[in-house]
This record gives C-alpha cells, sequence and structure tokens, in this order.
C-alpha cells in the first residue's frame, strides 16, 4: 500500500469545500501524521483540521494512505 505525502494530504484536504457554507478558502490548514491509535482503529493515515476563512467553523478530516477521505466533520 503507498502511503501519500504529508503534500497530497493537504491538497487533498483542500478540495473539499467547507461543510458549513461551501466554500474552498481555508484561513487555517494543518495537516498531521496520524497517531499510532487512529491508524490501528480508523486506519487513517493523516488528520487534516480545517478552519474555513469565511464561516470560521473548524472541520476534521481522516485521510488513509491512498488518500481517500476515511472521517470528516466538525470537531
Amino acid at each position: 500500500m503507498a502511503r501519500i505525502t504529508r503534500d497530497r494530504a493537504e491538497r487533498i484536504a483542500r478540495s473539499h469545500a467547507c461543510e458549513n457554507c461551501g466554500e474552498y478558502s481555508y484561513k487555517k490548514l494543518t495537516v498531521k501524521p496520524a497517531s499510532k491509535e487512529q491508524r490501528e482503529g480508523v486506519d487513517v493515515a493523516w488528520i487534516a483540521s480545517k478552519t474555513c476563512g469565511v464561516c470560521g467553523a473548524i472541520h476534521e478530516m481522516g485521510i488513509d494512505s491512498e488518500g481517500e477521505i476515511v472521517f470528516g466533520g466538525d470537531s
């Protein structure tokens, strides 16, 4: 299984619109490697935390090692 890079995970996170207002503008985006518990429990490689630049909603997204979204939503 190929592991995607942090840069690719960031591009995937930016390509998903805000679940609240539908905008693609984020004033803060942080992509971190998933913890050991998250990797084993939910099978994610990266966790993206995003703050919408329009409405200020905060979202968290889990991305697996192939670039698929495992979970996403408000945090």
